[in-house]
């Protein structure tokens, strides 16, 4: 037994080597094969005839049987165990669930029995659990050993011939300034399986781990466990910032701190807005899952919880040594696809909490899931001492378990996160398949572009405009009010790229009391931008003219007789034709019969306002509204969709009515009815990487050629997956 000193890692990752790793991403388009996103599980479909299936639902800890052709889920809120058959892995089929007497929080399949982890605790002060073996063919338990403490991580020897059990007895977060030292202490439990993958309870031993950490060594809190092909087993003490390796009798064979990282180019304010120019000194990595990679090698996702969180990930020796340490080379990844959650600057950034090592054909693979961030990182691990970031995979929201399951070339992910009750996405199993191809995503990317030394943040797009020249110009919405901005992108390449970034400025500062939700062209070297505006907040309806550098040189309000009948949902795109602006407003004002809402027309010369009416789809469920309004060819164009997401959505179209400006009437007069047709359902589009159907399709640019480009907005990550969707269907019929 031996311990080490702290160690910390200054990671002071140039642009150019940031851009290297992530154009791992890129060079993958060049290999043979890639993963995909097959298909995705809405966890409710697991809910049984007469069920709530409206209750709240997770997806976390997830295995599979060995043939591959089963998954078991743990689902804590349900307090059961999720199944999900996998024969055909493109159309997974739901088994049902296993009640359980208890909160499930970890599961480990071995053969046709899940032995599945269950916490029975009454109080922080009294925790209680068990570990049970549940047959997966006829849902019986066959056998249960009494844990003595809360358990968490479970783990199971590649031979099957034994489980680890982190016994964390987690601390109560509202005692003690959230630290640790609360009795009582957790532990290590290891118990051997038989044969058939079945608990041997007279075996159960109990490993103590305190006295090994600097932070708390009276309260280790063990946090997540996994086990070689020795039979060693390594366990992360993530609020100790510890790691102890023991071997399958119990023995601690080297135990040492998880050390700390200096982090430069880091957002650390939570203002709404992308700034990557901080530097934190010696951030302790706290890491949550750890895998290993090998017989001598593991990987730790360094989450953080009570002092830290390094942002990224670590290959160390069993011994200690840092093999490798990500640095913020993985969070500058993930914020070039799109998918940095800002409103976690503060705190641990994109949080990667979940790891997951297989060899898929000869190449040795490190998963690393970003919790807040929602995506999974691939690396090829080929050197443990130099892995390569080869692709980022969008997934559901708060990315929990994986399991690989490399003789099907399946990657699955669990996500915990369950917005149903709120309206939002359900909880999702997602399924990868390893094979011949090129990466679908991200589908539009910042890889390439800097700004004070880091990758330009983006998100929340929420309308486009096409440029002379194939380019399609973008803005955000509110999300990042205090980092309105122009994105100038080229859909040329293979994702899109964001090739400029043109903050938007008022007198030489970033523009206040904005929230764009549409951008035209002025053909004058400039744009004309809207704003949707809310008046509880001070954000007003309005249009403002900015030049190439983005400074706005006009701002124009709305006309009293429009604004005596406003309601929040405002403007939701612009765009010109013929001297004149046109822009749709989301819904109903007040004095709009229902289903129908104003297209406004402004003389640019003059100043004049006119309306039409645009009548729109009644909504089954929620709402139904305008997110964007493009000319092209003689017509105005439209997204028109509902606020509904996943399998409730319903309408999510294009739509298009002749431009005739005699329809357009003085405001005050009865509007006239635009002559609307359907001109694509993008239900089928929203679907074309096997994910769930996205509530926000809000941008539409059409080329000179013709050719409609759409995306999605991803809410800037909030309660959302990230995922942006950024794709061609070719040109609008005539």
């Amino acid at each position: 037994m031996h311990r080490k000193e702290p160690q910390v890692t200054i990671c002071r990752i140039s642009t150019a080597s940031v851009f290297a790793l992530i154009a791992g991403a890129s060079s993958a388009a060049a290999q043979d094969t890639a993963f995909n996103r097959l298909a995705s599980f809405p966890v409710p479909a697991n809910t049984p005839d007469g069920g709530d299936a409206s209750r709240e639902m997770s997806s976390e800890i997830i295995d599979a049987t060995a043939d591959g052709m089963t998954l078991v889920y743990t689902d804590s809120p349900l307090g059961a165990l999720g199944i999900i058959d996998i024969t055909d892995p493109s159309a997974p089929q739901p088994g049902g669930i296993i009640d359980l007497d208890g909160e499930p929080t970890s599961v480990a399949v071995v053969g046709g029995i899940a032995n599945v982890a269950v916490n029975t605790s009454e109080s922080y002060t009294e925790p209680s659990g068990y570990i049970a073996s549940i047959n997966i063919a006829d849902r019986s338990e066959a056998d249960r050993c009494d844990l003595g403490g809360q358990p968490d991580s479970v783990a199971k020897a590649p031979d099957g011939s034994f489980l680890a059990i982190a016994i964390e007895n987690e601390r109560d977060e509202d005692l003690g300034d959230g630290r640790t030292g609360q009795m009582p202490a957790g532990a290590l439990a290891i118990v051997d399986l038989t044969g058939e993958g079945l608990l041997n309870c007279d075996t159960l031993q109990m490993v103590d781990l305190t006295g090994l950490a600097e932070v708390s060594p009276e309260d280790p809190e063990p946090e997540f466990v996994d086990i070689n092909t020795e039979g060693e087993i390594v366990v992360s003490l993530q609020e100790n910032n510890h790691i102890v390796v023991v071997s399958a009798e119990g023995e601690v064979l080297s135990h040492f701190s998880a050390g700390a990282v200096t982090l430069e180019n880091v957002d650390t304010e939570e203002e709404g807005a992308l700034r990557f120019t901080e530097t934190l000194e010696d951030v302790v990595r706290e890491p949550d899952a750890v895998k290993w990679i090998d017989d001598t090698h593991f990987a730790t996702a360094n989450e953080g919880d009570m002092d830290g969180g390094s942002r990224g990930w670590t290959v160390f020796s069993q011994d200690g040594e840092v093999i490798y340490d990500s640095g913020m080379s993985f969070e500058h990844a993930v914020i070039a696809a799109g998918h940095y959650p800002e409103e976690r600057s503060g705190n641990k950034g994109v949080e990667p909490e979940s790891i997951e090592t297989a060899t898929f054909g000869d190449t040795p693979m490190v998963f690393v899931g970003a919790e807040r961030s929602s995506i999974v990182g691939v690396y090829d691990i080929t050197d443990p001492a130099t892995p390569a970031l080869a692709q980022l995979l969008p997934s559901g929201i708060g990315p929990e378990g994986f399991v690989a399951i490399p003789d099907r070339n399946l990657l699955v992910v669990a996500n915990e996160v369950d917005l149903g009750p709120d309206g939002g996405v359900r909880s999702h199993v997602m399924i990868f398949e390893y094979g011949q191809g090129t990466p679908a995503y991200p589908m539009l990317t910042s890889e390439g572009l800097e700004e004070n030394g880091a990758p330009v943040g983006w998100g929340a797009i929420s309308g486009m405009a096409a440029g002379n020249d194939g380019t399609i110009y973008a803005v955000n919405d509110s999300f990042y009010a205090m980092q309105p901005t122009i994105f100038v992108i080229d859909p040329s390449e293979s994702p899109a790229r964001i090739t400029d970034a043109i903050r938007i400025t008022r007198n030489g500062a970033p523009a206040q009391k904005l929230d764009l939700e549409g951008i035209a062209l002025d053909n004058d070297g400039g744009f004309w931008l809207a704003s949707e505006g809310r008046t509880d907040r001070l954000v007003p309806h309005a249009i403002y003219r900015v030049d190439g550098n983005g400074e706005i040189i006009e701002e124009i309000g709305l006309p009293e007789a429009l604004m005596d009948n406003e309601i929040r949902f405002g403007f939701e795109g612009i765009t010109v034709a013929d001297g004149r602006l046109y822009l749709a407003i989301q819904r109903e004002w007040q004095d709009d019969p229902e289903n129908h809402v104003k297209i406004v027309s402004m003389d640019i010369e003059t100043g004049d306002f006119l309306v039409a009416h645009y009548p729109k789809s009644p909504a089954e469920t929620g709402w139904v509204g305008l997110s964007e309004i493009t000319h092209y060819d003689g017509h105005l164009y439209f997204i028109e969709r509902d606020n509904q997401i996943g399998n409730a959505a319903q309408i999510k179209k294009i739509t298009r009515a002749p431009l005739d400006p005699a329809m357009f009437v003085p405001v005050g007069e009865e509007p006239q009815v635009l002559a609307v047709e359907d001109v694509r359902d993008l239900m089928p589009d929203l679907l074309q990487l096997n994910g769930y159907i996205q509530d926000k399709v809000e941008g539409l640019a059409i080329l000179g050629d013709g050719t409609a480009w759409l995306s999605t907005d991803n809410d800037g990550v909030d309660d959302h997956s990230g995922e942006t969707l950024f794709f061609s269907i070719g040109q609008i019929a005539n």
